[in-house]
């Protein structure tokens, strides 16, 4: 299992071990010291590493550069478009939010807003006792 697990490294990062993700690095190191006949594992990811290298590297067209910057623009303003309607949406959400908020809030505390006012009178209205002596 272990020497499946670097044959499945070796050819996801290559032979170079400093491309290796660092808890994998020290895997490896620790299993070829342990058995150096796993070297041949990273030879043979060697080999392949050279030959992508020396592969020659695509090169696009003219044609398809100016189609791909003649596109570009268009492409921007649609997603400026997309944008400002994404933040519209966004906003008349949040003034419905608003509007319905306040509207429930006068609605739904009519009966506590009436209470103190009626507390709020008992404190301050003249004393039936003052009037009467």
């Amino acid at each position: 299992m272990k020497a499946e697990r670097l044959h499945e490294l070796a050819d996801a990062y290559g032979a170079d071990l400093r491309r290796w993700p660092a808890s994998e690095r020290a895997f490896a190191e620790s299993l070829i010291a342990a058995d150096p006949s796993l070297k041949a594992v990273l030879d043979q990811a060697a080999a392949l590493d050279a030959l992508l290298d020396a592969a020659p590297r695509p090169v696009p067209s003219a044609a398809l550069t100016a189609r791909i910057l003649a596109a570009a623009p268009l492409a921007k303003s649609r997603l400026g478009k997309a944008i400002w309607y994404l933040g519209a949406g966004w906003a008349a959400a949040a003034c419905a939010g608003v509007v319905a908020g306040v509207g429930l809030t006068t609605h739904l505390t009519a009966d506590a807003r009436a209470d103190a006012v009626l507390y709020q009178s008992s404190l301050t209205g003249v004393d039936d006792t003052e009037l009467l002596g």
